[in-house]
């Protein structure tokens, strides 16, 4: 019986895919323990962001929200402040809406 041989696809699919997944397990493992995120040490730690509770008023954006309560902030910081504290999607607000904004 003659020597087996692959051919060259062969050994992509042998050697090539298993080494492809590799490399993925292990990026993910290497993104998983060095990832900043980290809850807080102590209780102490924490703080408190000041806000206040705005209603979203028809044609009003959350720039033009941004810009009238921290006008001395930048208003791109303040509009990811607040979509971080409201967790909006995409930044989507409608009329009405109760909204956290922060005071600082």
């Amino acid at each position: 019986m003659p020597p087996l041989r692959l051919t060259r696809r062969g050994k992509i699919v042998l050697f090539g895919i298993p080494l492809v997944l590799l490399a993925a397990l292990l990026l993910s493992l290497g993104g998983f323990f060095n990832s900043p995120a980290k809850a807080s040490e102590s209780a102490a730690d924490l703080a408190v962001t000041p806000a206040v509770t705005v209603t979203v008023q028809p044609g009003e954006s959350l720039w033009g929200i941004a810009g009238a309560v921290a006008p001395d902030r930048d208003a791109r910081d303040v509009v990811a402040d607040i979509v971080q504290l409201n967790n909006l999607p995409a930044g989507k607000i409608l009329p009405g809406q109760q909204l956290y904004v922060p005071t600082r």
